[in-house]
């Protein structure tokens, strides 16, 4: 299983793309898997023949698990630097001592969590101390901490027994269950992570007039939230502290304008990301805009279009909420938000009059370590005000 992209520990394989005994060039498409962020193939390391596949349909398997056995000529493993020793174990040249070696197919492999140090339930206050039984009954179910919120412990000081936890789960058996998907879960660990934090939201009310207005007059058509997008951009251009993230004691300063943007799939939210958004306008940004809302829909995000942004923006306003306050990723300070537009009353001076406008909420929600309420503010007026003059965006 090879590293399929920063902070991806495991994947799921969900079909083969070749039989036992099929020939295949180097490069070419073996097997089709499926991680947190996107749906992708593991391609051969060199030609030959396929000998048998050790992995399983439907299970997840670590990076550099093994996944297959191909069968390659001896000029083929001195290309790619391979000998057999004396066992007939392959060994990689440059690494020695390395035994690569089949698995036994029966055995599945275990997968480390990425995740530690999950939050105490805040029901659950003796859930921060576990008994060794009840940590072994936990990891046998592949529950976390967190997975206790909803017992009231009966033990000393409201701790969660091994009886609490026992019935709990019996309970729950009396439900109706359904697995999670890998997005589901990888989701729920990345809002863990950032529920850590101290997070606040301020929100501005803005006109969208002036953005429907240009949006007439281009083509292709950006979307609302694109230009929100492009706005962020130029004000964190503009001063990149507040998109800091603060480790010890020291402000850890982005190194590029790289904004990510929210689009729903099926069972969960992937962030695509816009390279240096600030150093392309509009115009150009919109047709990258929509190549990545279509792929990560289907779930087929290149590695070079997702991780590594400084902040996101989500269009809430597209479900008709006009209010909400999104959780920055665990890696970023800031998320912005924008509501749906609706008509408005605005005091028109000229005319002495108030008149309808469309106005939409814009939101920041941010870790309130990195950014007070004044800092945030300003920022997020800034973003309004470039908004209003999207000519220039």
């Amino acid at each position: 299983m090879p590293q399929l992209g920063e902070s991806i520990a495991e994947a799921t394989v969900i079909s083969y793309l070749c039989k036992e005994g099929d020939q295949v060039a180097a490069d070419q498409d073996l097997l089709e898997v499926e991680t947190s962020k996107a749906t992708t193939t593991v391609t051969a390391p060199c030609a030959g023949k396929v000998v048998k596949w050790g992995a399983r349909l439907n299970e997840s398997y670590p990076v550099g698990a093994e996944l297959g056995i191909i069968s390659v000529t001896k000029e083929e493993a001195e290309r790619l630097g391979i000998s057999a020793d004396r066992s007939g174990s392959l060994v990689a040249a440059n690494s020695p001592g390395v035994h690569h070696q089949p698995e036994d197919p029966k055995h599945k492999p275990e997968v480390e969590p990425t995740v530690s140090g999950l939050p105490v339930p805040a029901h659950a206050s003796g859930a921060s101390y576990m008994s060794p039984r009840m940590k072994a009954r936990m990891h046998d179910l592949g529950l976390h901490a967190s997975d206790l919120a909803g017992i009231a412990g009966s033990g000393a000081g409201g701790r969660v027994t091994i009886k609490d936890f026992e019935q709990f789960i019996a309970n729950i058996q009396k439900h109706k269950l359904s697995s999670a998907s890998t997005m589901r879960v990888a989701v729920a660990d990345a809002m863990r992570r950032s529920w850590s934090r101290p997070l606040a939201t301020v929100g501005l009310p803005v006109n969208l007039e002036p953005v429907l207005a240009h949006r007439k007059t281009v083509e292709p058509k950006p979307g609302p939230a694109l230009y929100a997008l492009r706005a962020l951009a130029l004000a964190l251009a503009e001063n990149s502290a507040p998109a800091g993230r603060l480790v010890g004691n020291k402000i850890v300063h982005p190194p590029a304008i790289d904004i990510g943007f929210a689009v729903e799939a099926e069972d969960g939210v992937l962030v695509p990301v816009l390279r240096q958004a600030d150093k392309i306008n509009l115009r150009d940004l919109t047709e990258r805009y929509n190549t990545l809302v279509d792929l990560a829909r289907k779930r087929r995000l290149p590695p070079d279009a997702t991780g590594g942004s400084i902040a996101t923006v989500t269009n809430f306003g597209t479900f008709g909420l006009i209010w909400a306050t999104p959780i920055p990723l665990p890696e970023q300070t800031l998320v912005l938000g924008l509501g749906a537009g609706r008509k408005a009353p605005f005091w028109d001076e000229a005319k002495q009059a108030f008149v309808p406008i469309m106005e939409a909420n814009l939101t920041l929600s941010f870790d309130h370590r990195v950014l007070d309420g004044g800092a945030a503010g300003r920022l997020l007026s800034r973003i309004g005000a470039l908004m209003g003059n999207p000519s220039a965006l």
